[in-house]
């Protein structure tokens, strides 16, 4: 739990807390699956759906691709596309090491509407931490399948539905103890069970989704609340309650403090810290070609599968 919760810890500096940790870690961890994609050319151009300050295009350029030119997975060039204009430009006067690996261009437009591209365009559209903000999933992927050429890769990472268990059983009890009732206190996420459906319902092949639980340790659990808040990460519900009272959040900080804290084998600091565990579900996608593998017709198999199970035990 602690190898991956320690970035909020060693990324400050000056007192000052970077809170694009989690971001960046997930982010490394996707493009470490784009890095395993073979192709001969690479995606020269991608598009980023919610790309926020730019972490996916620093890890790009972080290192050159495999075979051929531009930074991982052979991109050339980057479109970043944000609904917010002040995000996309947060860190544009920080320099990017490897900048030259694969070039960048900044998109303030709403990725609920039509994405403001031609049929076919990208080789590659990918996303990271953003979709779970998105209320129109099923309408978004159509239109990157859209914008995606034939053969085109759609890869994303996005917070599943188990994530943050801790917090929402403490909220819950707190508030039944406190105000008598329930209501929404950490956002609605999309369930791994879901997802398949989304990437193949949108018209893609070879849908590929796997999963990682990423345990995150805090000092309490008002450290994490306060983190959850400056990530840009706190509840959007529409029908959560206007306020919550301080006695509900305190009540809640001491008996998450209290269920959840971190075992003494995996708490390497020797203080003590609660834990938060996030669920990331990764997808990938295609846009149909006819280089791809495909079914046979229903119908045409010319063995029955108790003839397999006959054939398998001839062999054995």
């Amino acid at each position: 739990a602690a190898r991956a919760s320690k970035g909020w810890r060693e990324l400050a500096e000056d007192d000052a807390v970077e809170y694009d940790y989690f971001r960046h870690e997930i982010g490394k961890r996707l493009i470490d699956r784009l890095d395993d994609i073979k192709r001969d050319d690479g995606f020269p151009l991608a598009l980023e759906v919610g790309a926020g300050s730019g972490i996916l295009h620093r890890l790009i350029c972080s290192d050159d691709a495999i075979d051929g030119e531009g930074g991982i997975g052979g991109i050339r060039k980057l479109v970043q596309l944000d609904s917010s204009d002040l995000m996309l430009h947060r860190d544009e006067d920080i320099p990017v090491e490897g900048s030259e690996r694969c070039g960048t261009f900044r998109l303030n437009a709403d990725e609920e509407d039509k994405l403001p591209f031609p049929d076919g365009t990208f080789d590659l559209v990918i996303s990271s931490l953003s979709l779970h903000w998105v209320n129109e999933l099923p309408s978004l992927f159509t239109e990157i399948k859209r914008v995606l050429k034939p053969d085109g890769c759609f890869i994303f990472s996005m917070v599943g539905g188990t994530s943050l268990p801790e917090l929402r059983s403490s909220l819950v009890m707190a508030e039944m103890e406190r105000e008598g009732g329930v209501s929404p206190h950490v956002g609605p996420f999309v369930e791994l069970s879901d997802v398949g459906g989304l990437v193949s319902g949108a018209g893609f092949n070879l849908p590929t989704i796997d999963v990682d639980t990423v345990n995150v340790s805090f000092p309490n659990a008002m450290v994490l609340m306060e983190h959850l808040q400056r990530m840009g990460e706190s509840n959007a519900c529409i029908n959560r309650r206007p306020r919550t009272s301080v006695d509900t959040f305190l009540a809640s900080s001491c008996l998450y403090d209290e269920l959840f804290k971190l075992d003494e084998c995996e708490n390497e600091n020797n203080v003590d810290e609660v834990e938060a565990s996030v669920q990331v579900i990764y997808a990938i996608g295609w846009s149909p070609h006819e280089s791809q593998q495909n079914p046979d017709q229903r119908g045409t198999a010319t063995l029955k599968v108790g003839d397999m199970i006959e054939f398998t035990k001839v062999d054995s």
